[in-house]
């Protein structure tokens, strides 16, 4: 008996559904996708290999850069009360507009009379080179030992915890600024801080 020989043919998959899944997928990630901030005070961080990430909450960042210095806080509302409690006592009135928008702003680094000129700029203007030169640290005006303090009674107000500290050096920048700013962080009694490097691959 003769066999009988069944034609094959090529199965078909019809991948309408996938590419529609799949552009659904990628319109949601560039929809919900913020997009990264300049940085105010650009700096090359030193190399390492050490792979600990930075908290994302409770943190302050020192950003310390061809001599100036520039503060960051994490959390809105922390960034609010450390702004009403540096207005009380360097007598600067800031508005609750003003408030609302210093507590969307990324790093800063001016002296605080000079704040509100800054707070009303966008985001690409007060991040030209040469607006922002530095917030003082001077012993005769030491403004950034203030920033400090009263982050850190913010923070303790507001997520009753303490604030952690992070200092972003550039590698080229002088030992005696680091210094400074860490003698700043000694005489409040904050002997544990992070420093931010970049990762490297290890030399073997």
């Amino acid at each position: 008996m003769a066999n009988v020989k069944m034609s094959k043919k090529a199965a078909a998959i019809d991948m309408t559904a996938m590419c529609d899944v799949a552009f659904l997928l990628l319109t949601f990630f560039i929809l919900t996708a913020t997009a990264k901030q300049q940085e105010p005070l650009p700096v090359d961080t030193p190399a390492s290999t050490v792979q600990t990430k930075l908290p994302e909450t409770d943190l302050a960042t020192i950003t310390i850069g061809k001599g100036n210095v520039f503060f960051d806080l994490k959390g809105r509302e922390i960034r609010k009360r450390t702004l009403e409690l540096m207005g009380k006592k360097y007598g600067v009135d800031f508005t609750e507009e003003e408030g609302d928008k210093f507590a969307l702003m990324e790093g800063f680094g001016v002296p605080i009379q000079n704040l509100k000129s800054i707070i009303a700029m966008t985001s690409s203007q007060r991040n030209k080179p040469g607006v922002q030169t530095s917030i003082p640290k001077d012993s005769l005006d030491n403004q950034l030992a203030d920033w400090i303090q009263n982050a850190r009674i913010a923070n303790i107000e507001v997520d009753q915890k303490e604030l952690q500290i992070a200092i972003k050096g550039d590698a080229k920048e002088e030992y005696p600024a680091i210094q400074k700013v860490m003698d700043i962080l000694q005489d409040q009694k904050i002997n544990s801080f992070n420093l931010v490097t970049g990762l490297r691959g290890k030399d073997f």
